[in-house]
């Protein structure tokens, strides 16, 4: 049997969509392709973006922000020592870029202007931290991208 030309181009047209459709449907259904939306609640947190703002700028003005630590024990986060501990609230926010299943929130329990997370609870690689707090009626923001 002879293929002429318009055969041969109609072949080429299948075999080009089958390839395409197999790697569209292999992205779909394969886990290891999942990449999702930076958070589940984007738009939500595009509104609330002036409020954080806000909040940073407050905390920039502060003479003396947060800081952070890496020991043994986990990453310690030290609150500024000038604001008494029992009136500081809030929650310090841990976001991994590269898998949204790791991401957790804590409460702010302050030991001596102090905060733990506990290194179980992080794997190496790059977090970004978030500690959104109040105190005396002000809201504060400190946001920081680190690498374990």
């Amino acid at each position: 049997m002879k293929i002429n030309w318009g055969t041969g181009v109609v072949i080429a047209f299948i075999a080009f969509i089958s390839f395409i459709m197999y790697f569209v449907i292999s992205m779909n259904i394969n886990d290891k392709y999942d990449h999702d939306l930076v958070t589940d609640d984007y738009y939500k947190q595009e509104l609330e973006f002036q409020n954080d703002i806000d909040k940073e700028r407050n905390a920039n003005s502060l003479k003396e922000n947060i800081t952070w630590i890496k020991q043994d024990s986990g990453i310690v986060l030290n609150f500024p020592k000038s604001i008494p501990a029992n009136d500081i609230n809030g929650k310090v926010i841990l976001y991994r870029p590269s898998n949204k299943n790791f991401d957790f929130e804590l409460p702010i329990k302050l030991d001596n202007h102090s905060l733990l997370i506990p290194k179980d609870k992080l794997l190496e690689g790059r977090w970004n931290i978030k500690v959104d707090w109040s105190y005396s009626g002000k809201n504060y923001l400190y946001k920081k991208e680190i690498t374990l």
